[in-house]
């Protein structure tokens, strides 16, 4: 009883890293996250630069090979990293603000601005956000700045949902009753007392946004609907598809990249959903 009174007043992500899960994911995640961060110290040449022969197999001076043209896979991958942090941070941004202010309001106030909030939820979550950013695409061309936006304006309702659930619990505890007596106001009972405890919850829905966020990006790439300006990890598998069978390094590699950090994201979530649930 001790020992799991003890575990419990860890902080949140040490208990997390004790798991085996939680730790490789922390440790793909930080990968991908640091490679993102020092790309260009990390790359050997430009990823759109020819850098040596067409179709070189992985060697010393090219450790993931080259592509048809002679670009550097290894330079590429290293700046897709760069292009699916940015996109995943920016739309995580937005989903949390957007996301956490209507899950708050509609939990904490409730009444006739719950149910409003709550049905443009519900309208906002049957939209196919995949077709959507193909159709955004498609009427105003390929750009980072467009597919951002239109996955953050689409994808917030589920961490609403888990907000507000988290606030209508919240809402009536006996911290939050102590805080209403002692007088203070309900913008400082939320800051200061409801949102640092919902907000563990969110991130593991969060977590595992992200990771179809990435997914879309690289599916929108491999289609050939994203940036062109901006190298990625689904463009570098849709170049290798016509060399699945003289090049196996082309497509191997982005799509390793891609497994490691949606793996890794997803089991920071599963980790995080565990300790929340105090199985650990």
């Amino acid at each position: 009883m001790a020992k799991a009174v003890a575990a419990s007043r860890r902080p949140l992500l040490a208990r997390v890293l004790t798991s085996p899960g939680g730790a490789i994911g922390a440790v793909l995640v930080a990968a991908v996250v640091l490679t993102a961060v020092f790309a260009p110290v990390l790359a050997p040449t430009d990823p759109f630069a020819i850098a040596g022969p067409s179709l070189a197999a992985p060697s010393a001076a090219h450790p993931m090979g080259t592509d048809a043209l002679g670009r550097d896979t290894f330079s590429g991958v290293v700046h897709g990293a760069r292009t699916s942090m940015l996109v995943a941070g920016a739309v995580g941004v937005l989903v949390l603000l957007i996301g956490g202010t209507v899950g708050v309001l509609a939990g904490y106030r409730g009444g006739r601005l719950d149910d409003v909030l709550m049905r443009m939820t519900e309208f906002v979550q049957v939209l196919p956000v995949f077709f959507l950013a193909i159709v955004v695409i498609a009427l105003f061309g390929p750009g980072l700045d467009r597919l951002i936006l239109v996955l953050g304006l689409s994808s917030w309702e589920l961490l609403a949902r888990v907000v507000r659930a988290e606030v209508l619990a919240l809402r009536e505890r006996e911290f939050v009753e102590a805080a209403r007596a002692t007088g203070a106001s309900a913008m400082r009972i939320v800051v200061r007392e409801i949102l640092p405890n919902a907000l563990p919850a969110a991130l593991v829905y969060l977590g595992l946004l992200l990771a179809q966020v990435m997914l879309i990006e690289a599916s929108l790439g491999f289609l050939g609907l994203g940036d062109p300006n901006a190298i990625s990890w689904g463009y570098l598998a849709s170049e290798a598809q016509q060399f699945l069978r003289v090049a196996w390094w082309l497509s191997f590699f982005p799509g390793l990249a891609i497994v490691a950090a949606v793996l890794g994201l997803n089991l920071l979530s599963d980790a995080l959903t565990d300790v929340l649930g105090g199985r650990r």
